[in-house]
């Protein structure tokens, strides 16, 4: 199994959208990319020998916490590590 780590730092984004664009440039993923913590969950399950660890350096605040929330349970879920600093 292989891993990829990547790092947020989410008070660089201003809505949910712009941080999942930016999950979806760092995760490579499709372009049919729906946004959002379902699609996430879907895109990042079609990849079985992949694992995606999650590192925070700022939650951000509002909506975009808020997503940034689902998305790291989704992580979780899927066998990913979430570490926040």
């Amino acid at each position: 199994m292989t891993s990829q780590t990547i790092f947020i730092d989410a008070s660089q984004y201003a809505s949910a959208r712009e941080l999942h664009l930016a999950l979806q440039r760092l995760l490579a993923l499709p372009e049919y990319y729906g946004c959002n913590a379902d699609a996430l969950y879907d895109c990042l399950s079609e990849r079985k020998d992949d694992r995606v660890n999650l590192v925070i350096l700022s939650g951000g605040d509002g909506e975009t916490a808020q997503a940034l929330d689902r998305c790291s349970r989704v992580i979780e879920d899927l066998g990913g590590d979430v570490r926040r600093l």
